[in-house]
């Protein structure tokens, strides 16, 4: 909803949580601008990336460094690796940026030429959501980039 905000794309439904599949989501209209596409398929990546990280690594620092464990600290890092496994843009996403970036390909625009390999991501990210891929991705960066960060401080 940001990325929509931010270019101009009118939003006509938002869900931020519910208990059922997706998570979330957003409705919004069309744009025949690619870079506003683009921002708003990756969008969830970005968003939920940099929320993970930021709920975590304040969680996990007094827990790494200090040895305190504190059901606050559980409570924070529930939450953001919850927002972490939630960060792959969904299929639809994927579909709408694949079939705009066929255009936008014609005018050598970069951000469509490096479109195509990460739509492949999404789609292969989204079959292995079955293996738990999006929990190992909100691990890794919820703990593990934290973890990474203050071992080298």
């Amino acid at each position: 909803m940001l990325f929509c905000k931010m270019r101009g794309v009118p939003v006509f439904d938002v869900c931020f949580f519910s208990f059922g599949n997706p998570a979330g989501y957003v409705i919004h209209g069309e744009t025949d601008n690619f870079n506003t596409t683009f921002l708003i398929s990756v969008g969830p990546f970005i968003i939920n990336s940099l929320l993970c990280i930021l709920i975590c690594l304040p969680a996990f620092f007094p827990y790494y460094v200090f040895e305190v464990e504190h059901p606050l600290t559980y409570i924070l890092l529930w939450l953001g690796l919850s927002i972490g496994m939630h960060a792959f843009p969904s299929n639809q996403d994927a579909s709408v940026m694949f079939s705009q970036a066929k255009i936008a390909v014609k005018t050598m625009n970069p951000l469509a030429i490096i479109s195509y390999p990460l739509v492949i991501i999404i789609y292969i990210a989204n079959l292995l959501r079955f293996f738990w891929a999006d929990l190992i991705y909100g691990v890794a960066i919820g703990i593990g980039l934290p973890a990474l960060i203050l071992r080298n401080l």
